[in-house]
């Protein structure tokens, strides 16, 4: 699984590594752009869904035949289905695959904007790695088992919150070299053998001198305090533990009610019959504000731009590939070839009358 992304993410990452230099190095334009992109990519995919759904309507007073016919027999009726999807032309995997490529590619996306050391500034991840498990497996780690006061210490020289997870490779790094490499290597000075400080110090100057090179700017609109490599911290104390970077779980909050009500409005167009999904509706965007107090900004913000950009694309489909207008289009292509049979059949008798 693990080669099958990096076979999707590298290509991917070039793209976004494209737009960032294109927008003047700017993630979170990057970010915008590319998601852009990939909403526009997936416009067949979602037509084929839609044309999908409209197959399986088209076909369901036929299916509602069968049930009868057949009962409770499930062989007889599982191979009468099938036969039912060959004459039909319907594809029992139709709705499936582009839910499955779409849900490859939400993967994909999350992980290039959680590597952008790697994927943007194009930094070898063997040196990330090597920076980010000597703070942290081999400094940190044994300093918070073996010696608290340590441990506390180099927390604050590296300027590091108690609280942080440290888990995500890229994020992590980038944090500690932006803030201050000469105080990592103070760190690692004292906590590594030479040979392996050596080794290490290879890798910090190589990251340095990549994101020197780069200069991704990772403010939210150039603002201090909208960095999207950080994770906002929720505070029970929201006066006073308030932070600017609270935005962002709480405009992807804001982003999907605004993608659903959309969305509701535009199924209450093409079924005027269709059940209210409003709790349901409601769920999700739920979900993505208590998750995006736990996760970077720059996922809070994908998430923005998906479900505005990406919700705007799937309404618009929806609309013109709506499964009235879909169903009248086939039932036009019926009579078409019905009207078109009759024609060639009335000018067979018409030849042989003379």
């Amino acid at each position: 699984m693990g080669a099958l992304f990096d076979i999707i993410n590298k290509p991917l990452g070039y793209v976004l590594s494209f737009f960032a230099d294109m927008m003047g190095n700017d993630f979170a334009a990057a970010v915008a752009l590319f998601t852009l992109l990939v909403n526009i990519a997936l416009i067949p995919l979602s037509i084929k869904s839609q044309k999908s759904s409209v197959q399986q309507i088209r076909i369901k007073p036929k299916l509602d035949e069968l049930r009868k016919k057949y009962g409770d027999d499930r062989q007889k009726m599982a191979q009468a289905q099938q036969e039912l999807y060959q004459q039909e032309g319907v594809s029992m995997a139709g709705g499936c695959l582009p839910m499955i490529i779409r849900l490859v590619l939400m993967m994909s996306i999350y992980t290039l904007i959680m590597s952008p050391f790697t994927y943007i500034a194009k930094v070898d991840a063997t040196h990330v790695t090597n920076v980010h498990k000597a703070v942290v497996e081999e400094t940190l780690n044994v300093y918070k088992e073996n010696d608290t006061a340590k441990y506390n210490e180099t927390l604050k020289l590296l300027d590091i919150d108690k609280n942080d997870k440290l888990q995500n490779k890229d994020l992590t790094v980038i944090n500690l070299v932006r803030k201050s490499p000469d105080a990592v290597k103070n760190v690692l000075k004292g906590s590594l053998s030479a040979e392996r400080y050596a080794e290490v110090e290879k890798s910090l100057d190589i990251v340095v001198q990549k994101d020197n090179e780069r200069k991704i700017n990772f403010n939210l609109f150039g603002i201090e305090g909208l960095n999207l490599t950080e994770t906002p911290k929720f505070n029970i104390n929201i006066v006073e533990g308030f932070q600017l970077l609270w935005l962002i779980p709480i405009g992807a909050f804001v982003a999907q009610i605004i993608s659903s009500l959309v969305s509701m409005r535009v199924n209450k167009i093409n079924n005027p019959d269709a059940p209210s999904m409003a709790g349901m509706m409601l769920m999700m965007p739920l979900i993505s504000l208590f998750i995006g107090f736990g996760l970077p900004g720059g996922v809070g913000f994908y998430w923005i731009c998906s479900s505005l950009i990406g919700g705007l694309i799937q309404s618009g489909v929806q609309l013109w590939y709506g499964p009235n207008k879909m169903l009248a289009r086939e039932r036009a292509k019926e009579l078409g070839v019905q009207c078109d049979f009759e024609k060639k059949q009335l000018e067979k008798l018409s030849k042989t009358d003379d």
